[in-house]
């Protein structure tokens, strides 16, 4: 059995599946993409421009992605995450400033816990969402 997080682009993010892709791989050693295959001209659910179904792997874990230009009443959501744990307290601040910046939204900055000890899970702390929509959260681990 294996499990997997499974991105689907709909509405504004519809199109802008490819360009995140990159982003992501950009950003994270031990990267690539593995798949990209495309909708065929007249195929339900997209156009050849569409993804229809990709494979890429973020520092070694494996993602799916996929577009839709359904009028989908549903989008992505700060309810599910990607969670990013590292002691690399360098490397998760760059990864937070390139995926906040440019479009994305902070929900929490990315932060100590003011000296009160931790947040129970690591020393810092950060939520955002990247210009796509997709949500992240980052941890500085002991």
């Amino acid at each position: 059995m294996q499990t997997t997080s499974f991105l689907t682009f709909v509405g504004g993010q519809c199109g802008k599946g490819l360009e995140a892709i990159e982003l992501y791989t950009s950003l994270f050693p031990n990267s690539e993409i593995k798949r990209l295959d495309h909708y065929k001209e007249g195929e339900p659910g997209g156009a050849p421009d569409l993804i229809k179904f990709a494979e890429f792997t973020l520092n070694g874990t494996s993602y799916l992605l996929s577009e839709s230009n359904y009028n989908h009443e549903w989008g992505f959501t700060p309810g599910v995450s990607i969670l990013v744990r590292d002691n690399s307290e360098e490397q998760l601040q760059h990864l937070y400033n390139q995926l906040s910046t440019e479009g994305g939204q902070v929900m929490v900055p990315l932060d100590d816990y003011k000296g009160e000890g931790d947040y129970g899970f690591g020393r810092k702390f950060g939520w955002c969402a990247d210009k796509f929509g997709v949500n992240w959260q980052f941890v500085l681990m002991e």
